[in-house]
């Protein structure tokens, strides 16, 4: 059957998907526009970023998806939390991006009375095995603190109380941060305050408090709900100045008393512990003053008395000093023989160390040596890094694809000609400076040469044996002498001298040649 024929035979609407989401979502929200569900919550980890909450509700058969918009979350009395069970107020929507429905929570409570006492014991357990109730991470309070922080409500009968007892034993300076003390902002304010006092600067216009009380009169557990918030507990039990709990009477107790460095009883009990006696401090002053003033005079005597007879049993400086001043002159009258004996030793040693050409030339050939074993060494190494290239490379070709290959082979072969390249400019450089050494050494051997000598004009006499003669009265008449020009050597007879022995017979001189001088001896 054709497909035209197919359409021709249904008469249904066609809708988009965004047509029927719509529908739904109007015929959800017409029919349970307000409504209140009664859950356990599930899924909750916190505010999102953007500062709504989203989790669910549920029970033993079904689950729904629900969502508190970030206006809202301000304005509840009680946070959410995982395992709770609320009854919620608020509008059934869908979510056409998810094809799902969920509920939009205008208003959350706990579940009744026993709800809140099942929640309260929850956060309990759940602060104490943090450890935040554990007595050693509680302070002491401040003995005589100069500033005291009260918060609580400024129109009650408890910031009286707190004010007057306070004038009445020991009068000073009290701040105030007023909050409400019950309803749904209580704990924020609270909180808040605790906070504010604690970001207070020590040196700032309004001086931080030494102390803090956070107060309030007796009331129902849920007049009192406001101080077991749990971000209130966790801000007391962070705070850097000591806070003094006087929450309720003596029979009621929230958090805030369980985190807080001290209890109270009541309010007015709370001023009791801030303060002391004034009274009684001035009079235990005053005998503490007594008897320092009588301490301190007889350890003044006992330490006069001990100064004296250390005194007499110590020696006199001149006996102290005696021995080093010896020593001083001792060593002062060696160290100048010794600086002279220093000095003649050093001058005889580098009179023994003078410079020769033979020592000059044995340093060149000795440099010439060490540069043929650089340059060998370098070349062996050059050799064994190609060879372990080479042999990386073939090991790499068989395990690699061609194209790999053919990239890493063009790589190495690159880096085998950078190196062969920093090897000829590494040699050339070496071999230059080699050469200007080389030079120099020359340059300094023809400086201290003989020869230079006999290119002006002088010549060097040797004796039979070629040992060089330095004096005359080393010359005896008719010794054979060798006379050393710069161009030559020629032989001659002393005709004169220390001694003369016999005439040593001369060789006959051959006849002149033409073009030839002969000889002048």
């Amino acid at each position: 059957m054709s497909e035209a024929a197919t359409e021709s035979r249904t008469n249904a609407t066609e809708y988009t998907v965004s047509e029927i989401s719509g529908a739904l979502k109007r015929t959800v929200e017409d029919v349970f526009g307000n409504v209140r569900v009664r859950g356990e919550i599930s899924g909750y980890r916190g505010p999102h970023s953007s500062g709504h909450a989203y989790f669910a509700l549920k029970d033993d058969r079904a689950r729904l998806d629900a969502v508190v918009w970030k206006g809202t979350m301000s304005r509840l009395k009680f946070r959410p939390e995982e395992g709770m069970e609320v009854i919620a107020t608020g509008k059934l929507t869908t979510y056409p991006g998810k094809s799902n429905y969920q509920i939009v929570i205008d208003n959350l409570e706990p579940a009744g009375a026993g709800a809140l006492m099942a929640l309260l014991e929850e956060r309990k357990r759940r602060l104490q095995a943090e450890g935040l109730f554990e007595a050693g991470r509680k302070r002491r309070l401040p003995f005589m603190p100069r500033v005291i922080g009260v918060v609580t409500s400024p129109t009650g009968s408890v910031i009286r109380d707190i004010i007057h007892r306070i004038k009445d034993r020991f009068p000073l300076h009290v701040l105030v941060w007023p909050v409400r003390v019950q309803g749904e902002t209580a704990s924020v304010e609270v909180t808040n305050a605790v906070t504010g006092f604690n970001a207070l600067a020590w040196d700032g216009a309004i001086q931080r408090p030494d102390l803090l009380i956070v107060a309030r009169g007796g009331g129902s557990l849920e007049d009192l709900w406001g101080f077991n918030d749990e971000a209130l507990a966790r801000a007391v039990a962070a705070s850097g100045i000591p806070v003094l709990s006087a929450v309720g009477h003596e029979t009621d107790w929230t958090l805030i008393d369980l985190v807080a460095d001290v209890r109270a009883p009541t309010p007015t009990g709370a001023a009791e512990i801030a303060v002391p006696v004034k009274a009684d401090l001035e009079a235990a002053l005053a005998s503490l003053g007594a008897r320092l003033k009588a301490a301190i005079s007889r350890n003044f005597e006992r330490k006069r008395q001990a100064a004296r007879a250390a005194a007499r049993a110590l020696p006199s400086p001149d006996q102290l000093l005696a021995l080093p001043r010896r020593r001083l002159d001792e060593a002062t009258s060696r160290l100048g023989r010794g600086l002279s004996v220093s000095v003649d030793r050093k001058r005889a040693r580098l009179q023994g160390q003078r410079l020769t050409p033979a020592t000059l030339s044995r340093r060149m050939n000795e440099a010439r040596t060490l540069t043929g074993r650089d340059l060998a060494r370098a070349q062996a190494a050059f050799f064994a890094i190609v060879r372990e290239r080479r042999t990386r490379f073939a090991r790499s070709a068989a395990r690699l694809s061609p194209a790999p290959i053919a990239r890493r082979q063009k790589q190495q072969a690159d880096t085998l000609a950078a190196l062969a390249r920093r090897q000829d400019r590494v040699i050339s450089l070496r071999l230059e400076r080699l050469r200007g050494q080389l030079g120099q050494a020359e340059r300094l051997l023809t400086t201290l040469s003989h020869k230079a000598v006999l290119a002006r004009g002088f010549a060097l006499v040797k004796d039979a044996d070629g040992a060089v003669i330095k004096q005359a009265a080393d010359v005896a008449s008719g010794m054979a002498l060798s006379l050393e020009f710069a161009d030559g050597t020629a032989d001659a007879v002393a005709t004169s001298g220390a001694a003369r022995p016999k005439p040593v017979a001369r060789p006959a001189v051959k006849a002149k040649e033409p073009g030839n001088q002969g000889s002048l001896f």
